[in-house]
C-alpha cells in the first residue's frame, strides 16, 4: 500500500487511476513551463516521492511519451476539423503540415513527442513505425479520395513519410521570421503539392 500514500490526502483506488493522475500532473506541468518536467517535479506536485512515481514510469522519458501519445486523439480531432472540406490533396497536405506545426509550437507535450527542441531527444521518432501509424491516421482524416489520385496504401505510406521528414525539418530548423505565415503556406503548398503530384508521374511515366 506504500505506493498509494501521499496524493495530497487523497490516493488513487488503482495502479489505472493513479498512472492517469501522473500524466495529468505532468501535463499541468509542462503546459505552465513550455518544456519537459522530471519525475521529481510531477512528485512534488502530487505529494508523493519520487520513488511512486518510478513504480509507473522507470524514466522521465517514457513518462513524456505517456504525456505524448495521450495528446494524439485530441489532436487527431482538431486536425480533423482544421481540414475539413478541403478536396484537393495538395491543399489537405499543405493544411494539415502548417496546423501540426502550428500545433507543436503551443502544445508543448506534443511537441516533446516529435521535436528536438526538448532535452530527450525524440526526433527519430518521427519517423518510427509508432509516428508513421500517427501520420496515417492523420490523412485517414482527410476529406480526400486519396485513390481517385493515385494512392494506394504504400505510395500513401511514402507520402506521410515524406511529410513527416518535411516537418522534422521545420522542428529543427523553425520556419525563418521573416516569412510570413502565409509565405510559409505558400511554400509548403508550392513543394509538398510537387510531392503529391509525383505520384501520378510515377503511374504515367511516359505521360
Amino acid at each position: 500500500m506504500a505506493r498509494r500514500r501521499g496524493w495530497g490526502g487523497n490516493p488513487p483506488q488503482t495502479d489505472e487511476e493513479a498512472t492517469q493522475r501522473i500524466i495529468t500532473a505532468a501535463v499541468d506541468l509542462i503546459s505552465a513551463t513550455g518544456s519537459a518536467v522530471s519525475l521529481a517535479e510531477v512528485a512534488n506536485s502530487l505529494g508523493i516521492i519520487r520513488q511512486t512515481v518510478y513504480r509507473y514510469f522507470p524514466t522521465s522519458d517514457a513518462l513524456m511519451r505517456a504525456v505524448a501519445m495521450g495528446s494524439v486523439d485530441a489532436f487527431l480531432d482538431r486536425l480533423a476539423a482544421s481540414v475539413r472540406g478541403i478536396h484537393d490533396p495538395a491543399d489537405a497536405l499543405t493544411q494539415g503540415t502548417v496546423f501540426t506545426l502550428d500545433e507543436v509550437s503551443r502544445t508543448p507535450h506534443l511537441g516533446i513527442l516529435l521535436s528536438e527542441s526538448y532535452p530527450h531527444n525524440h526526433s527519430e521518432d518521427l519517423t518510427s513505425a509508432e509516428a508513421r501509424a500517427i501520420g496515417m491516421r492523420m490523412v485517414d482524416r482527410f476529406d480526400v479520395d486519396w485513390a481517385a489520385h493515385g494512392y494506394d496504401e504504400a505510395s500513401l505510406q511514402e507520402l506521410v513519410e515524406f511529410t513527416l521528414r518535411i516537418m522534422l525539418s521545420f522542428f529543427v530548423a523553425p520556419n525563418d521570421g521573416q516569412r510570413s505565415p502565409e509565405e510559409l503556406r505558400k511554400f509548403l503548398r508550392r513543394w509538398l503539392g510537387g510531392a503529391v503530384a509525383a505520384q501520378r508521374i510515377e503511374q504515367c511515366p511516359g505521360g
